[in-house]
């Protein structure tokens, strides 16, 4: 009897520490985000969506229970790191990609690469709306927009650029173009070596987003801005370009936005919301902007978009491409 009974404790203990072991194990795997989340940024390190996205994640870093990890892609405009994240990295939600969707959809729309938007990835939370400006270095010869206009009249003014494919350079190629002016775009892959490119001299002015500038703003200055109605007064008392110039350029800011793969939003929808609703809720988090405001950065580009935004964002800067596609292709052949 003992021995009878031994036995039916033991088979009971065994499938008892069965389902244990099991549920573990079944936990673990449903558990998201079960690591670190990874971060590609098809651009050089040190420029604006750096300091955005770190500054970002670590409010939403938290809220996640996880930490992030940034490999950045210069390249092809984009490109390099837009195909190694659809192409090489994992569908499961742990992969992300940090993009700046004008240049890189005006990328998209000009060199025509092997993925699919939005068939491969999905942008779905928008940081921020970040003017186009035309700025100069403090120690230039070049201190003011009406400067900018009346020498590019004279002669061909090099424009450091972060890349080609970019709203700012659609900016000044429009810009060019209804003035009588000459702007030869030189590319240098990231707003950090843009900058750089203006302070040394290597270039005459340069065409950026407002936020990687007025963080520089001993040693940069911002000669003129994109938009009519801007909100940079606390700032800068730059003009609008279409004041001083008379033109009807369109503001066209840059927004950075994260991605993540579509396969993942259509397989895992439940992950997809946490991933949606954590994110959401750091832009109401006071501390976020307190933080973002400590970079020098100006916090009012700060704007959250959903995905229906971005998509709606992304579609409208791919028709700019193909409006702009002869200036911006005709400008190749003069970069470095």
């Amino acid at each position: 009897m003992i021995n009878s009974i031994n036995r039916r404790s033991l088979l009971r203990g065994a499938i008892g520490a069965a389902a244990v072991s099991q549920s573990p194990f079944s936990w673990a795997q449903d558990k998201y985000p079960s690591g670190n989340m990874r971060v590609i940024v098809p651009t050089g390190q040190g420029g604006s969506a750096d300091r955005l996205a770190r500054v970002f994640d670590d409010f939403w870093g938290p809220l996640l229970n996880t930490h992030f990890e940034y490999q950045f892609m210069a390249g092809a405009a984009g490109q390099v790191g837009y195909e190694t994240y659809v192409g090489k990295m994992p569908h499961d939600g742990q992969h992300l990609l940090f993009g700046n969707m004008g240049p890189e959809m005006i990328m998209y729309a000009l060199q025509k690469p092997s993925y699919k938007f939005p068939q491969d990835y999905q942008y779905f939370c928008r940081l921020d709306v970040d003017d186009s400006i035309i700025f100069g270095s403090r120690k230039g010869k070049i201190q003011t927009l009406q400067q900018a206009l009346d020498e590019s009249k004279k002669r061909t003014l090099n424009v450091a650029v972060s890349r080609l494919p970019h709203p700012a350079s659609i900016c000044l190629l429009a810009l060019g173009k209804a003035i009588g002016g000459k702007f030869n775009l030189v590319p240098y892959g990231g707003g950090n070596p843009t900058s750089v490119a203006v302070l040394n001299g290597e270039c005459d002015i340069g065409a950026l987003p407002i936020a990687g500038i007025v963080v520089q703003s001993e040693t940069l200055k911002v000669l003129g801005i994109f938009n009519d109605e801007h909100k940079m007064g606390k700032h800068t008392d730059a003009p609008s370009v279409n004041k001083v110039a008379g033109t009807k350029i369109p503001a066209l800011p840059s927004s950075r936005s994260w991605a993540v793969h579509s396969e993942f939003i259509e397989k895992s929808p439940q992950k997809f919301a946490l991933l949606e609703k954590t994110a959401r809720q750091v832009f109401d988090n006071p501390k976020y902007k307190e933080e973002y405001a400590k970079t020098g950065a100006p916090v009012e580009t700060i704007q959250y978009g959903d995905r229906k935004l971005c998509t709606e964002y992304a579609n409208h800067m791919v028709e700019l491409a193909n409006e702009y596609r002869d200036l911006l292709t005709a400008k190749k052949k003069g970069g470095k």
